[in-house]
């Protein structure tokens, strides 16, 4: 029976406390589209891009029309790109970059996924080649997303591609300086990489996933807030079980909406990211829920603790509303697209190293970070090896979307705009890891990880 109470809810949830779609992800498998000559790959990869994702703009719109529930995106994810292009003997895939620009622009999506490269172990020829298509292909598109594992629990960590990827990201902020070296916003290097994450900039199709599918991401952090708003003085079992709750509710609305996204496009439903992500607005911040626990600001001790219990209760309540959960699920921590994650960086509560204690036990990792323009290749390597370590470790998804801004350096701002936000340039260590760096070769897998 319909509860008019529950109805109720749901409307004060979209209306004042900011719930939302985040995005609709169409994937679509490339494998097909391989061919030896470069330009009849490219022909087929914008067809099938176009065909399959020629509605998907038009059916979110209807969905959101109806249904009262907003969807901010609606995107469109697509096979690595390192796995589709090899098969030609081009030496650079920026055409292949610029054919996916051509087909989103065509299909009226504002993101693409999947200029990718999954390298956790070794290069082949197409890696490489896509690898250093990087910068150019951030610099010279406007919808195209690139990631690239560096490293698996399974596998240990890439060191060599851990350094080429400090060198490609540098080299991807002088292209774009003009911009706020914003090319690096669309770049995200991963450990443990998931094949169905419908957010960018990490969002790929993986070779193992069907031929096309519907994946969804939610939101919600101004409604979780709001329910911990009652709770003062609570324990934290009361807040736990809120949390759970809650994200129930949240996970039911993008369950709804993907099941209806998917009959309406002929499309099979793949799963729900129940991801809290904010954005910039007030009152859609990650970092005013762990506040609402009792913390003066974000960054300050018991923070990691409070991300941590926020995260479990997520995927334990999202969990039971939806038939098939994926994606990376939980609590994102992006500085530049949290209002009051800025805030805690601006009054020096939050800083890097702390933010790197709490990816430990978040969802995702390092992200939306703006540093000096300045900072060394050998450092943003550093970085990124230290997320694929703990990554490695714990056997969970962490990614690294690092931005050095140039002309920029600690105490002012780059603005980004939209939902990337604007972000404040934090300090990095000033000491040196090059030597580190410079070792190369893999790191090994760790002793936990055989289990065959």
């Amino acid at each position: 029976m319909i509860n008019l109470q529950n109805i109720m809810e749901t409307i004060n949830m979209i209306e004042k406390e900011k719930l939302d779609i985040r995005t609709i992800t169409m994937g679509i498998s490339l494998l097909d589209c391989c061919d030896s000559d470069g330009a009849a790959a490219r022909r087929k990869i914008y067809d099938k891009i176009t065909q399959r994702a020629e509605k998907l703009v038009k059916v979110g719109q209807d969905i959101e029309t109806e249904f009262g529930i907003p969807i901010i995106n609606k995107r469109v994810s697509v096979t690595p790109i390192a796995m589709v292009a090899q098969a030609c003997s081009e030496q650079s895939y920026m055409a292949f970059a610029e054919t996916l620009d051509k087909a989103a622009d065509t299909v009226g999506i504002n993101f693409i996924g999947g200029f990718s490269a999954l390298v956790q172990k070794g290069c082949t020829k197409g890696d490489r080649i896509l690898l250093d298509s990087i910068p150019e292909a951030l610099a010279a598109t406007k919808n195209v997303c690139a990631s690239v594992n560096v490293a698996c629990t399974k596998s240990g960590i890439n060191m060599d591609a851990v350094r080429h990827m400090g060198e490609i990201i540098k080299k991807t902020a002088w292209l774009t300086r003009e911009k706020e070296s914003i090319g690096c916003a669309k770049l995200v290097v991963f450990a443990n990489a998931v094949e169905d994450n419908p957010f960018m900039a990490g969002a790929f199709h993986g070779a193992g996933e069907a031929e096309c599918v519907i994946n969804v991401g939610v939101s919600g952090p101004g409604v979780v807030k709001a329910a911990l708003e009652s709770l003062k003085g609570e324990s934290f079992d009361v807040v736990a079980e809120t949390i759970k709750r809650t994200a129930f509710k949240i996970t039911r609305v993008g369950q709804l909406i993907a099941h209806e996204a998917s009959a309406r496009l002929g499309v099979p439903f793949g799963i729900v990211d129940l991801s809290l992500a904010p954005t910039p607005a007030v009152g859609d911040s990650v970092a005013r829920i762990l506040e609402e626990m009792g913390l003066e600001v974000c960054g300050c001790h018991g923070t990691t603790a409070a991300l941590a219990l926020l995260n479990d209760a997520v995927k334990k309540g999202g969990v039971m509303a939806s038939c098939h959960v994926g994606g990376l699920s939980g609590a994102f921590i992006p500085v530049s697209e949290d209002e009051g994650m800025i805030e805690a960086v601006g009054c020096g509560a939050l800083s890097l190293d702390k933010l790197e204690a709490m990816t430990c036990v978040c969802s995702v990792g390092l992200d939306m970070v703006a540093v000096p323009g300045d900072t060394s290749s050998a450092t943003l390597s550093a970085i990124i090896a230290d997320e694929a370590a703990i990554g490695v470790i714990n056997n969970k998804t962490t990614g690294v979307r690092i931005i050095p801004v140039y002309g920029k350096t600690v105490g002012q701002q780059a603005e980004f705009g939209g939902l990337l936000g604007r972000a404040p340039i934090m300090p990095v260590n000033r000491y040196s890891s090059e030597a580190f760096i410079n070792r190369g070769g893999r790191i090994p897998a760790p002793i936990h990880s055989f289990k065959n």
